[in-house]
């Protein structure tokens, strides 16, 4: 009796799930590609990396600027991210401090030493170059599941044996920079192989490319690069991660604004 139970039930299962699949409208599915995505980068607690950023300009000529970088997990809301210029003298000293929300703007503040001040990074005006590089200043906070609405789009081969689920992202900030962005993550881990960023125009205008991914206390992965192209401009900046951290000890006292040109 048994036996045949499992015989009938098997088949009716897989039939249930096939009619839920296929119930699913294109912005559920790609929400919860967001959401597990998002799921497997929970509970990190904070890490610490140094960072190697390469600006190119359409010329072909090179500057370079090494940054530590500091990360906090913050529950209930966006992340906590701190970014330290060492190098060149120039930019010395300067620090970005960000603090992650969902529809709510990110609050950020940028350390300028030259002019030894603190400068509140206005909500509107978040699209703007960060430090002269292609990303923007909104590229920089955590991307919260709320700042978006998804939309699966097709899954596709995309390189080294993988295959990627295809997500369109639409902005839910009204003064972002982009009118949307179409993000690739591999079916396997959900690691961001690839984003194409559009401008408020619907022009493509950038795209970001990450590789070199290592996994983290069996969990977490991390590109050791990421390079944003600029197709309007010419332009790229290359970021080339190194010497991962987690569970330093940082906590909130480490991300204090107040605190900036210290």
């Amino acid at each position: 009796m048994i036996k045949i139970m499992m015989k009938v039930a098997l088949p009716v299962a897989i039939s249930l799930f096939t009619i839920n699949a296929l119930a699913e409208t294109p912005q559920e599915h790609g929400l919860r590609i967001a959401k597990e995505a998002d799921a497997r980068n929970i509970g990190f607690g904070d890490t610490t990396a140094n960072m190697v950023m390469t600006l190119k300009n359409r010329a072909g000529q090179v500057s370079i600027r090494k940054i530590r970088s500091k990360v906090l997990e913050i529950k209930g809301d966006g992340d906590k991210s701190l970014s330290l210029f060492d190098t060149p003298a120039d930019v010395k000293g300067t620090a970005m401090l960000t603090f992650s929300h969902g529809l709510k703007p990110d609050d950020q503040w940028l350390y300028l030493p030259a002019l030894k001040r603190v400068k509140r990074i206005n909500s509107r005006n978040k699209s703007g170059p960060f430090m002269g590089s292609e990303f923007a200043f909104e590229d920089l906070g955590s991307q919260e599941i709320e700042k978006f609405k998804y939309k699966y789009l097709r899954e596709e081969p995309c390189g080294k044996g993988w295959k990627c689920h295809v997500i369109e992202r639409i902005p839910a900030y009204k003064y972002s920079g982009y009118s949307k962005q179409i993000g690739w993550l591999d079916t396997k881990e959900y690691r961001n192989i690839k984003v194409e960023f559009y401008d408020r125009k619907g022009q493509k205008m950038k795209t970001l490319i990450s590789s070199g991914f290592k996994q983290y206390l069996g969990k977490y992965w991390r590109p050791s690069t990421m390079k944003m192209q600029n197709h309007i401009t010419g332009k790229s900046t290359v970021l080339q991660w190194s010497n991962y951290k987690f569970r330093t000890g940082l906590t909130n006292r480490d991300f204090n604004k107040n605190a900036l040109s210290r």
